[in-house]
């Protein structure tokens, strides 16, 4: 019997529609520096981006969304994933004081649905062009037998630079420095797999119902909420001049395991619980799944994003410029001598 590519689960005729619903979005996000994009075997972006710096340091970062998916595909709702993949990849090069250049994506399906694929692009375009960051390229695998039909995985490359003498490490930190944290629109892209087995117990609850303890969101409206980046928070502290020692984007592994990521050798620090709002999907999952204190501040961001260790002298002044960006930042703990972080 004669097979084709087809026959076989791969629908050549779909990737090439998928590309073509995309196209227009993507062509949005090229910058002068964009040699080469969409289409091309390899995407090209010219050194002249930063050829006015002393010693340009590339700061490159990988990541993927996790099992958001599930959700994305049980409610049907998909470009949001696009602005998740981004917008975390782009926080995490932040950290290091790094300016995102261009951005990869790339998506796997059992059976490749083009609309879908068009909408998570198109949602990663629209999170890139904000930002001023090409969308370079990127792939689409239609893989049977690996997923699921109906399922997808989505991982996203982002590619960053900053001058080398700006790059911050932590390692100026000291003891009596402050934490100011930024809040999270939600989960944003980490905790999902325990999120979705404590909401999976009985009694179940609607997703899609809105719920008054929600403000009358639904779960989904809630958990699909997209994760939020962080650039212009930190450009506008950097613009004022102030002296940023530290940051750390807040994901698996919560406030417990990612503030220590840039803490130096013998310094810790102490989180005060209670000091900033705590969104109520949080303490929704802590109590239907009788989630320990130390383990959801180490599962979930609890409702913060993203956080800047600074001097205590110039708290008054960062809150102040951050207000002024519409942030509401909050004074969540400060550097100890020690090691790791303690709640309080």
């Amino acid at each position: 019997m004669a097979v084709d590519y087809k026959s076989a689960g791969v629908d050549i005729e779909a990737g090439n529609r998928a590309v073509a619903l995309m196209k227009d979005a993507v062509s949005k996000t090229y910058t002068p520096h964009v040699l080469a994009g969409l289409g091309s075997f390899g995407g090209q972006f010219s050194s002249n981006a930063f050829a006015g710096m002393t010693e340009a340091v590339l700061v490159a970062s990988t990541d993927g969304v996790g099992t958001k998916t599930k959700l994305a595909v049980a409610a049907q709702r998909y470009g949001g994933l696009g602005a998740d993949i981004v917008n975390h990849c782009i926080n995490d090069i932040l950290v290091q004081g790094a300016s995102p250049l261009f951005f990869l994506d790339y998506i796997a399906m059992g059976q490749l649905e083009p609309d879908k694929v068009a909408a998570v692009v198109t949602g990663a375009a629209q999170a890139c062009q904000k930002l001023g960051v090409a969308l370079l390229g990127g792939e689409t695998a239609e893989m049977p037998g690996v997923y699921l039909t109906g399922e997808l995985d989505l991982v996203g490359t982002i590619v960053g630079v900053v001058e080398r003498s700006e790059i911050i490490n932590g390692h100026s930190l000291q003891a009596g420095d402050v934490l100011v944290g930024l809040p999270s629109s939600g989960l944003h892209t980490n905790g999902y797999s325990l999120a979705r087995k404590v909401l999976d117990q009985e009694p179940a609850i609607p997703m899609d119902l809105p719920l008054e303890r929600l403000g009358g969101k639904s779960l989904f409206d809630v958990l699909l909420e997209p994760h939020r980046e962080y650039v212009l928070a930190y450009r506008a502290l950097k613009t004022a001049g102030l002296e940023i020692r530290g940051m750390a984007h807040i994901t698996g592994g919560g406030l417990i395991e990612n503030l220590p990521r840039v803490f130096p050798q013998g310094l810790g620090a102490s989180v005060k619980l209670g000091s900033w709002p705590v969104p109520e999907i949080f303490n929704m999952l802590v109590e239907r799944g009788q989630i320990d204190t130390v383990e959801a501040h180490r599962a979930f961001n609890m409702g913060i994003g993203y956080v800047f260790m600074l001097p205590a002298a110039q708290l008054e002044w960062a809150l102040e410029v951050l207000g002024e960006v519409g942030e509401m930042a909050y004074v969540i703990g400060e550097m100890l001598e020690g090691s790791g972080v303690s709640l309080q």
